[in-house]
């Protein structure tokens, strides 16, 4: 009987293509899945898995819920076949400086406590533009950003806004609530039926699953619409 077969699966004998610590150098961090960067502190598989596919099976055990991963100790970590003390204690102490730099919060991180807050911050990305672009600012619990994310960029009348990427951007980032946000290159700042239809969705997505949709701004010439100041939030 031969051994050969039984070495642990390392990422240097991966495909290329499979390698999450390569594809994080020449992609970047974004690029990567939940259980991609969740690898990389795992190190290496097992004798029939790879690391990615470790990752994977510990994720699925915390319904795929990193809020819940979070919560897990290094001894709840190791009840995963594969994750032995070192690697859960990896783990854990990942997770818990994602937490703490959640609870920082440096001077670029202001406290949003109005539309206009929100506008002061968004307004400069926004102002001038010649063509329609979508952001959202990402807010923790006090309300203070964690981030500023460009949706997506159109044409002079409109631009196309994917659910799925904005909240897959707010869970990313552990984000309480979001503010919506887009340009009318017209100046006319007036909410369209599209915009109606667009935060109604988005609201009712938010809802499901528990971060809030404060707000949506329309920036044009020299000022700005608040669907939360006219009461828009809640129709």
């Amino acid at each position: 009987m031969t051994y050969q077969n039984l070495e642990k699966t390392t990422m240097k004998t991966w495909a290329e293509g499979d390698r999450p610590r390569e594809k994080l150098v020449s992609r970047g961090r974004n690029a990567l899945s939940d259980a991609e960067l969740l690898a990389i502190l795992i190190g290496s598989g097992t004798r029939n898995e790879t690391a990615v596919d470790v990752a994977r099976r510990v994720l699925t055990g915390f319904g795929n819920c990193l809020q819940e991963l979070g919560k897990a100790s290094p001894h709840e970590l190791q009840k995963h076949r594969g994750i032995g003390s070192a690697r859960a204690v990896a783990i854990a102490a990942a997770l818990e400086l994602g937490r703490r730099r959640q609870t920082v919060e440096p001077k670029d991180r202001p406290q949003i406590v109005s539309s206009r807050d929100a506008y002061n911050v968004l307004a400069p990305l926004l102002v001038d533009l010649p063509h329609e672009e979508f952001w959202m600012l990402l807010l923790n619990r006090a309300n203070r950003v964690i981030g500023r994310e460009r949706i997506s960029s159109g044409g002079v009348s409109g631009t196309v806004v994917d659910a799925r990427m904005i909240f897959k951007k707010a869970i990313e980032t552990l984000a309480s609530s979001i503010i919506l946000c887009h340009n009318h290159p017209s100046g006319n700042t007036r909410p369209s039926q599209s915009d109606l239809d667009i935060t109604r969705k988005l609201r009712a997505a938010g809802e499901q699953l528990e971060i809030a949709v404060l707000d949506h701004l329309i920036v044009g010439e020299g000022g700005y619409y608040s669907f939360a100041d006219e009461g828009k939030m809640s129709s």
